[in-house]
């Protein structure tokens, strides 16, 4: 399976996020720009405008039971998948192994990125599900890199693996921080995180 991530829509109206925040504590609308600072701090106190916040993209050609675990997984976003049904394909579904190639189309506020990338970008999901994670965090970061920072998998998030079987990854990545208070600092996890995932 190769991963081709197609970004189709990117709908984020900061200043109108920001001043839904105003709203919330009677103060009135601007027209100034939301500054890098507020983004980071809002993304990351996951406030509900953020859910004003989304992206549109399309997994092209992926398998089958790849598109299962995102619709699996979905909390908070919509998604189409490409049908393999025998009326409308031509060929009996029956015979369709799992390992078909499928489109998938995704519409994500980013509240829902949150918490997909919490469990697709852990390592206890499928190595071809998760590089789609990563492919997709990636090709955010070149349109709105302040919501792609905050896609971060659940060891990271919560600073601890709350898995039943735990793969190892947290305690590699605790021990990779020079200074451990900075783990205590969900900013500063974040940022190493992302560095080294941008590597």
């Amino acid at each position: 399976m190769k991963i081709n991530t197609n970004i189709q829509k990117v709908d984020c109206d900061w200043i109108d996020a920001k001043n839904e925040c105003r709203n919330t504590v009677n103060k009135a609308a601007t027209d100034v720009e939301a500054t890098k600072t507020f983004k980071k701090k809002l993304l990351i106190s996951e406030h509900s405008p953020i859910r004003l916040l989304a992206i549109k993209w399309r997994w092209e050609g992926i398998y089958s039971w790849v598109s299962v675990h995102f619709a699996r997984h979905w909390l908070g976003w919509d998604k189409w998948v490409s049908t393999q049904r025998s009326d409308r394909t031509g060929v009996d579904r029956n015979k369709q192994p799992q390992d078909s190639l499928v489109n998938m189309d995704i519409r994500a506020n980013a509240q829902a990125l949150i918490n997909v990338a919490r469990f697709r970008l852990c390592y206890q999901a499928s190595p071809e599900t998760r590089a789609c994670m990563e492919d997709l965090k990636r090709e955010i970061h070149e349109v709105e890199p302040d919501i792609a920072d905050v896609m971060v998998p659940n060891c990271v998030y919560r600073c601890g693996c709350p898995e039943f079987a735990q793969c190892g990854y947290f305690k590699k990545f605790s021990e990779s921080v020079k200074d451990p208070s900075d783990l205590l600092d969900i900013e500063k996890r974040y940022d190493i995180y992302n560095e080294q995932f941008y590597k």
